[in-house]
């Protein structure tokens, strides 16, 4: 089992900035994929950005060169550095964590983004 537990959630004026982490415990395979997703009300769950333990990076189109995903290895810890935010980016957000044999989400943290 790995436990998810996600921070950095709020209310920001479009425009401004906000930076999320998850952290990871528990099972942590060193060959592993982390990554955010969100899902906006009304709307299906999609993919934000996700990052492997190697350092690859993948981002929807629609947040390339706003949002930056990192992550720190030694702490199982994924960022999501979100500049210039949209009132089209609110929604919650989701961390997920997966390896070879599972993969598993946090509880979610609203990000809000006013006009």
């Amino acid at each position: 089992q790995v436990q998810l537990v996600e921070s950095g959630g709020g209310l920001v004026q479009a425009g401004g900035s906000l930076r999320l982490s998850c952290a990871a415990s528990g099972n942590i395979f060193r060959l592993n994929i982390m990554g955010w997703y969100r899902q906006a009300p009304g709307k299906q769950r999609e993919l934000v950005a996700t990052i492997s333990s190697g350092g690859n990076r993948n981002y929807a189109d629609s947040v390339k060169g706003r949002f930056t995903i990192s992550r720190d290895n030694a702490k199982n810890t994924v960022y999501l550095q979100m500049n210039s935010l949209k009132p089209e980016d609110t929604a919650v957000y989701y961390c997920r964590y997966s390896h070879s044999t599972g993969a598993y989400w946090g509880q979610g943290t609203q990000v809000t983004v006013s006009s």
